[in-house]
Protein backbone atom coordinates (compact mmCIF):
# COMPACT_ATOMS: atom_id res chain seq x y z
CA UNK A 1 0.00 0.00 0.00
CA UNK A 2 3.11 4.00 2.49
CA UNK A 3 7.93 9.21 1.83
CA UNK A 4 8.14 9.09 5.94
CA UNK A 5 7.60 12.40 7.62
CA UNK A 6 5.46 12.21 10.60
CA UNK A 7 2.30 14.04 10.25
CA UNK A 8 -0.21 14.51 12.58
CA UNK A 9 -3.18 15.50 10.08
CA UNK A 10 -6.63 16.75 10.71
CA UNK A 11 -7.54 14.68 13.60
CA UNK A 12 -6.92 18.15 15.48
CA UNK A 13 -3.41 18.24 16.83
CA UNK A 14 -4.75 18.99 20.18
CA UNK A 15 -6.72 15.59 20.32
CA UNK A 16 -3.53 13.23 18.60
CA UNK A 17 -1.03 15.26 21.01
CA UNK A 18 -3.26 13.98 23.84
CA UNK A 19 -3.56 10.40 22.62
CA UNK A 20 0.02 10.38 22.02
CA UNK A 21 0.78 11.52 25.39
CA UNK A 22 -0.90 8.56 26.90
CA UNK A 23 1.96 6.18 25.78
CA UNK A 24 5.45 6.27 25.13
CA UNK A 25 6.97 3.90 23.08
CA UNK A 26 7.91 0.08 24.76
CA UNK A 27 6.39 1.32 27.97
CA UNK A 28 2.83 0.37 30.08
CA UNK A 29 1.74 4.14 31.51
CA UNK A 30 -1.87 3.55 32.86
CA UNK A 31 -4.29 5.50 31.04
CA UNK A 32 -5.50 9.00 32.39
CA UNK A 33 -8.33 8.46 34.31
CA UNK A 34 -9.53 4.80 35.52
CA UNK A 35 -12.61 3.72 37.66
CA UNK A 36 -12.18 0.56 39.79
CA UNK A 37 -10.89 -2.86 39.22
CA UNK A 38 -7.87 -4.57 37.91
CA UNK A 39 -6.09 -2.57 34.82
CA UNK A 40 -5.91 -4.61 32.08
CA UNK A 41 -2.66 -4.69 29.92
CA UNK A 42 -3.33 -3.92 26.32
CA UNK A 43 -0.16 -4.53 23.35
CA UNK A 44 -0.71 -2.45 20.67
CA UNK A 45 2.58 -4.05 17.95
CA UNK A 46 2.51 -2.19 14.78
CA UNK A 47 4.65 -3.21 12.21
CA UNK A 48 6.96 -0.53 10.37
CA UNK A 49 6.72 3.31 10.25
CA UNK A 50 8.13 3.94 6.31
CA UNK A 51 4.04 4.32 5.27
CA UNK A 52 2.97 7.20 7.64
CA UNK A 53 -0.70 6.00 8.16
CA UNK A 54 0.76 3.55 11.36
CA UNK A 55 2.52 6.79 13.56
CA UNK A 56 0.14 9.19 12.54
CA UNK A 57 -3.14 7.61 12.59
CA UNK A 58 -2.95 4.38 13.91
CA UNK A 59 -0.82 4.43 17.05
CA UNK A 60 -2.85 7.89 18.08
CA UNK A 61 -6.59 7.03 17.28
CA UNK A 62 -6.35 3.25 18.63
CA UNK A 63 -5.07 4.76 21.87
CA UNK A 64 -7.58 7.19 21.88
CA UNK A 65 -10.17 4.27 21.47
CA UNK A 66 -8.87 2.47 23.66
CA UNK A 67 -9.24 5.30 26.74
CA UNK A 68 -12.97 5.70 25.89
CA UNK A 69 -13.65 1.75 26.08
CA UNK A 70 -11.20 1.28 29.22
CA UNK A 71 -10.38 4.12 31.19
CA UNK A 72 -7.96 2.22 33.61
CA UNK A 73 -6.56 -0.25 31.63
CA UNK A 74 -2.91 0.23 30.25
CA UNK A 75 -1.16 0.72 26.56
CA UNK A 76 1.85 -1.03 26.09
CA UNK A 77 3.44 0.09 22.06
CA UNK A 78 6.07 -1.07 19.49
CA UNK A 79 6.93 -0.37 16.39
CA UNK A 80 9.08 -3.18 14.64
CA UNK A 81 10.81 -1.09 12.12
CA UNK A 82 9.84 -3.84 9.10
CA UNK A 83 12.13 -6.39 11.48
CA UNK A 84 10.08 -9.79 11.97
CA UNK A 85 12.88 -10.66 14.42
CA UNK A 86 12.17 -7.62 16.71
CA UNK A 87 8.34 -7.90 16.54
CA UNK A 88 8.76 -10.89 17.94
CA UNK A 89 10.97 -10.13 20.32
CA UNK A 90 8.41 -7.06 21.01
CA UNK A 91 5.65 -9.59 21.55
CA UNK A 92 7.54 -11.35 23.98
CA UNK A 93 8.36 -8.53 26.04
CA UNK A 94 5.01 -7.90 26.36
CA UNK A 95 4.01 -10.99 27.44
CA UNK A 96 6.51 -10.63 30.11
CA UNK A 97 4.80 -7.08 31.02
CA UNK A 98 2.05 -9.08 31.67
CA UNK A 99 -0.37 -8.02 28.76
CA UNK A 100 -3.85 -9.63 28.46
CA UNK A 101 -3.87 -8.81 25.26
CA UNK A 102 -1.88 -8.49 21.81
CA UNK A 103 -3.10 -6.75 19.16
CA UNK A 104 -0.69 -7.45 16.10
CA UNK A 105 -0.45 -5.98 13.25
CA UNK A 106 2.03 -8.26 11.75
CA UNK A 107 5.30 -7.33 9.94
CA UNK A 108 5.36 -11.28 8.37
CA UNK A 109 2.06 -13.01 8.36
CA UNK A 110 3.45 -16.04 8.34
CA UNK A 111 6.13 -15.33 10.98
CA UNK A 112 3.49 -13.99 13.52
CA UNK A 113 2.20 -17.62 13.79
CA UNK A 114 5.01 -17.81 16.37
CA UNK A 115 4.20 -15.03 18.46
CA UNK A 116 0.24 -16.49 18.01
CA UNK A 117 1.64 -19.68 18.95
CA UNK A 118 3.83 -18.10 22.34
CA UNK A 119 0.60 -16.23 23.33
CA UNK A 120 -1.74 -18.99 23.35
CA UNK A 121 0.63 -20.82 25.30
CA UNK A 122 -0.02 -17.81 27.86
CA UNK A 123 -4.02 -18.09 27.45
CA UNK A 124 -3.56 -14.63 25.64
CA UNK A 125 -5.84 -13.44 23.28
CA UNK A 126 -4.32 -11.98 19.43
CA UNK A 127 -6.30 -9.62 17.72
CA UNK A 128 -4.93 -9.55 14.06
CA UNK A 129 -4.80 -5.95 12.73
CA UNK A 130 -5.11 -4.95 9.29
CA UNK A 131 -3.21 -8.33 8.45
CA UNK A 132 -4.61 -11.23 8.85
CA UNK A 133 -3.28 -13.91 10.81
CA UNK A 134 -4.02 -18.13 11.16
CA UNK A 135 -5.80 -18.69 14.65
CA UNK A 136 -5.47 -15.56 15.79
CA UNK A 137 -8.77 -14.80 18.14
CA UNK A 138 -9.92 -11.51 15.90
CA UNK A 139 -9.44 -10.10 12.71
CA UNK A 140 -9.87 -6.21 12.06
CA UNK A 141 -9.48 -4.96 8.86
CA UNK A 142 -10.85 -4.36 5.33
CA UNK A 143 -11.69 -6.04 2.32
CA UNK A 144 -8.17 -6.73 0.55
CA UNK A 145 -9.22 -8.14 -2.03
CA UNK A 146 -12.23 -4.96 -3.28
CA UNK A 147 -8.97 -2.89 -2.11
CA UNK A 148 -6.95 -4.47 -5.56
CA UNK A 149 -10.78 -4.25 -7.41
CA UNK A 150 -11.09 -1.13 -6.99
CA UNK A 151 -7.67 0.54 -7.62
CA UNK A 152 -7.56 -1.64 -11.07
CA UNK A 153 -10.99 -0.46 -11.98
CA UNK A 154 -10.46 2.81 -11.15
CA UNK A 155 -7.16 3.26 -13.51
CA UNK A 156 -8.99 1.23 -16.00
CA UNK A 157 -12.36 3.97 -16.25
CA UNK A 158 -9.21 6.26 -15.65
CA UNK A 159 -7.87 5.59 -18.80
CA UNK A 160 -11.02 5.12 -21.07
CA UNK A 161 -12.12 8.12 -19.95
CA UNK A 162 -9.18 9.53 -21.03
CA UNK A 163 -9.34 7.22 -24.70
CA UNK A 164 -7.16 4.77 -24.04
CA UNK A 165 -8.20 1.21 -24.68
CA UNK A 166 -4.93 -0.44 -24.73
CA UNK A 167 -1.16 0.02 -24.11
CA UNK A 168 1.30 -1.43 -21.06
CA UNK A 169 0.86 -1.28 -17.18
CA UNK A 170 3.53 -1.26 -14.62
CA UNK A 171 2.47 -3.32 -11.65
CA UNK A 172 3.71 -2.58 -8.17
CA UNK A 173 3.00 -5.03 -5.81
CA UNK A 174 3.14 -4.87 -2.12
CA UNK A 175 5.71 -6.72 0.39
CA UNK A 176 5.56 -10.63 -0.35
CA UNK A 177 5.72 -10.94 3.40
CA UNK A 178 2.56 -9.28 3.97
CA UNK A 179 -0.46 -11.42 3.27
CA UNK A 180 -2.86 -8.52 2.60
CA UNK A 181 -0.55 -7.40 -0.45
CA UNK A 182 -1.07 -11.26 -2.13
CA UNK A 183 -5.34 -10.03 -1.92
CA UNK A 184 -4.35 -6.58 -3.29
CA UNK A 185 -2.29 -8.20 -5.83
CA UNK A 186 -4.81 -11.37 -6.61
CA UNK A 187 -8.25 -8.47 -6.50
CA UNK A 188 -5.85 -6.21 -8.89
CA UNK A 189 -5.59 -9.46 -11.34
CA UNK A 190 -9.14 -9.96 -11.41
CA UNK A 191 -10.07 -6.52 -13.25
CA UNK A 192 -6.69 -5.83 -15.11
CA UNK A 193 -5.94 -9.44 -16.55
CA UNK A 194 -9.25 -9.29 -18.48
CA UNK A 195 -9.10 -4.97 -19.12
CA UNK A 196 -7.96 -4.73 -22.47
CA UNK A 197 -4.60 -3.37 -20.98
CA UNK A 198 -0.99 -5.29 -20.99
CA UNK A 199 0.69 -5.75 -18.03
CA UNK A 200 4.07 -5.11 -19.07
CA UNK A 201 6.26 -5.63 -16.19
CA UNK A 202 5.78 -6.45 -12.65
CA UNK A 203 7.06 -5.87 -9.00
CA UNK A 204 6.46 -7.44 -5.60
CA UNK A 205 8.39 -4.63 -3.50
CA UNK A 206 10.11 -5.98 -0.28
CA UNK A 207 9.15 -4.34 2.62
CA UNK A 208 6.74 -1.79 0.77
CA UNK A 209 10.17 0.11 0.14
CA UNK A 210 9.37 3.74 -1.61
CA UNK A 211 12.93 3.40 -2.56
CA UNK A 212 12.94 -0.44 -3.82
CA UNK A 213 9.90 0.64 -6.04
CA UNK A 214 11.63 3.59 -7.43
CA UNK A 215 14.61 1.80 -8.12
CA UNK A 216 12.25 -1.36 -9.80
CA UNK A 217 10.58 2.08 -12.07
CA UNK A 218 13.78 3.23 -12.96
CA UNK A 219 15.16 -0.32 -14.44
CA UNK A 220 12.01 -0.88 -16.29
CA UNK A 221 11.79 2.94 -18.15
CA UNK A 222 13.86 1.68 -21.15
CA UNK A 223 12.39 -1.72 -21.94
CA UNK A 224 8.09 -0.13 -21.22
CA UNK A 225 8.43 3.65 -21.57
CA UNK A 226 7.19 3.59 -24.75
CA UNK A 227 3.50 2.66 -25.17
CA UNK A 228 3.26 3.09 -21.06
CA UNK A 229 -0.23 4.17 -20.03
CA UNK A 230 -0.62 3.44 -16.66
CA UNK A 231 0.66 2.41 -13.04
CA UNK A 232 -0.63 0.07 -11.06
CA UNK A 233 0.90 0.71 -7.66
CA UNK A 234 -0.45 -1.11 -4.56
CA UNK A 235 0.03 2.03 -2.26
CA UNK A 236 0.98 5.25 -1.84
CA UNK A 237 4.75 5.36 -0.89
CA UNK A 238 5.17 2.72 -3.96
CA UNK A 239 2.84 5.58 -6.02
CA UNK A 240 5.58 8.21 -4.93
CA UNK A 241 8.50 5.77 -5.95
CA UNK A 242 7.08 5.32 -9.11
CA UNK A 243 6.05 8.56 -9.54
CA UNK A 244 9.79 9.67 -9.17
CA UNK A 245 11.33 7.48 -11.68
CA UNK A 246 9.04 8.46 -14.63
CA UNK A 247 9.92 12.11 -13.32
CA UNK A 248 13.15 11.25 -13.27
CA UNK A 249 13.06 9.21 -16.88
CA UNK A 250 11.30 12.40 -18.34
CA UNK A 251 7.91 10.85 -19.21
CA UNK A 252 5.28 13.53 -19.80
CA UNK A 253 2.56 13.14 -19.31
CA UNK A 254 2.67 11.70 -16.68
CA UNK A 255 0.46 7.84 -16.72
CA UNK A 256 -2.33 7.62 -14.20
CA UNK A 257 -0.86 5.85 -10.88
CA UNK A 258 -2.68 4.55 -8.30
CA UNK A 259 -2.17 4.14 -4.54
CA UNK A 260 -3.47 3.49 -1.10
CA UNK A 261 -3.59 4.74 2.27
CA UNK A 262 -4.59 8.32 1.67
CA UNK A 263 -1.47 9.86 3.01
CA UNK A 264 -1.57 13.96 2.67
CA UNK A 265 1.33 13.62 0.19
CA UNK A 266 -0.58 11.53 -1.91
CA UNK A 267 -3.76 13.55 -1.78
CA UNK A 268 -1.28 16.38 -2.81
CA UNK A 269 -0.18 14.44 -5.60
CA UNK A 270 -3.71 14.11 -6.93
CA UNK A 271 -4.66 17.47 -6.40
CA UNK A 272 -1.69 18.34 -8.41
CA UNK A 273 -2.78 15.70 -10.90
CA UNK A 274 0.74 13.62 -10.64
CA UNK A 275 -1.35 10.63 -8.91
CA UNK A 276 -4.88 9.73 -10.35
CA UNK A 277 -6.03 8.34 -6.95
CA UNK A 278 -5.52 6.60 -3.72
CA UNK A 279 -7.65 4.33 -1.17
CA UNK A 280 -8.89 5.31 1.47
CA UNK A 281 -9.49 3.14 4.72
CA UNK A 282 -11.50 4.87 7.56
CA UNK A 283 -8.54 4.54 10.12
CA UNK A 284 -10.70 5.45 12.87
CA UNK A 285 -13.88 2.44 12.98
CA UNK A 286 -10.61 0.18 12.49
CA UNK A 287 -8.73 1.36 15.60
CA UNK A 288 -12.00 1.78 17.50
CA UNK A 289 -13.12 -1.67 16.73
CA UNK A 290 -9.64 -3.37 17.28
CA UNK A 291 -9.96 -0.98 20.87
CA UNK A 292 -12.99 -2.71 21.60
CA UNK A 293 -12.58 -6.31 20.56
CA UNK A 294 -8.99 -6.11 22.78
CA UNK A 295 -11.40 -5.03 26.17
CA UNK A 296 -13.91 -7.59 25.50
CA UNK A 297 -11.09 -10.08 24.95
CA UNK A 298 -9.38 -9.03 28.10
CA UNK A 299 -12.29 -9.28 29.80
CA UNK A 300 -13.23 -12.90 28.71
CA UNK A 301 -15.79 -11.53 26.61
CA UNK A 302 -16.27 -11.89 22.85
CA UNK A 303 -15.68 -9.02 20.15
CA UNK A 304 -18.22 -7.82 18.45
CA UNK A 305 -17.61 -8.91 14.66
CA UNK A 306 -19.72 -9.16 11.41
CA UNK A 307 -18.46 -12.08 9.80
CA UNK A 308 -15.53 -14.67 9.65
CA UNK A 309 -12.41 -15.26 7.79
CA UNK A 310 -10.51 -18.86 8.08
CA UNK A 311 -12.36 -19.41 11.39
CA UNK A 312 -11.60 -16.20 13.10
CA UNK A 313 -14.42 -13.71 14.07
CA UNK A 314 -13.76 -10.57 11.79
CA UNK A 315 -14.61 -7.10 11.71
CA UNK A 316 -14.73 -6.35 7.77
CA UNK A 317 -14.77 -2.56 6.51
CA UNK A 318 -15.23 -1.07 3.00
CA UNK A 319 -12.28 0.74 1.31
CA UNK A 320 -13.54 4.04 -1.00
CA UNK A 321 -11.69 4.97 -3.93
CA UNK A 322 -10.45 8.94 -3.30
CA UNK A 323 -10.10 11.25 -6.43
CA UNK A 324 -9.56 14.75 -7.17
CA UNK A 325 -13.66 14.43 -7.25
CA UNK A 326 -13.78 13.77 -4.03
CA UNK A 327 -11.40 14.39 -1.87
CA UNK A 328 -13.83 16.83 0.04
CA UNK A 329 -16.52 14.14 0.66
CA UNK A 330 -14.09 11.59 1.98
CA UNK A 331 -10.57 12.58 3.82
CA UNK A 332 -11.85 16.30 4.45
CA UNK A 333 -15.22 15.40 5.59
CA UNK A 334 -13.89 12.86 7.89
CA UNK A 335 -11.54 15.21 9.09
CA UNK A 336 -8.22 13.36 8.42
CA UNK A 337 -6.82 16.22 7.03
CA UNK A 338 -8.05 19.91 7.08
CA UNK A 339 -7.89 21.66 3.52
CA UNK A 340 -5.18 24.06 4.89
CA UNK A 341 -3.08 20.34 5.27
CA UNK A 342 -3.44 19.98 2.04
CA UNK A 343 -3.34 23.53 0.37
CA UNK A 344 -0.24 24.24 1.20
CA UNK A 345 1.71 27.29 -0.60
CA UNK A 346 3.05 24.58 -3.26
CA UNK A 347 -0.69 23.29 -3.85
CA UNK A 348 -2.28 26.46 -3.82
CA UNK A 349 -3.15 26.69 -7.44
CA UNK A 350 -4.20 23.19 -7.90
CA UNK A 351 -6.17 23.55 -5.25
CA UNK A 352 -8.01 26.56 -6.39
CA UNK A 353 -8.68 24.49 -9.71
CA UNK A 354 -9.96 21.51 -7.80
CA UNK A 355 -12.61 24.02 -5.58
CA UNK A 356 -10.69 23.10 -2.43
CA UNK A 357 -9.06 26.16 -1.71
Amino acid sequence: MFVSPSRLVGLGLTASALALSLVACGSDEPAAGGSGGEAKKIALLLPESKTTRYEALDRPLFTEALKAACANCELIYSNADQDAAKQQQQAEAALTQGANVLVLDPVDGKAAAAVVAAAKGQSVPVIAYDRFIENADYYVSFENEAVGKLQAQTLVDTLKAAGKTSGNLAMINGSPTDPNAADFKKGAHSVLDSSGFKIAAEFDTPDWSPDKAQAWMEGQLSAIKNGLVGVYAANDGTAGGAIAALKGGGVTPLPPVTGQDSELAAIQRIVAGDQAMTIYKAVKPQAEAAAKGAVALANGDKPESTTDKNGVPSTILDPVAVTKANIKDTVVKDNIYKVSDICTASFAAACAAAGLS
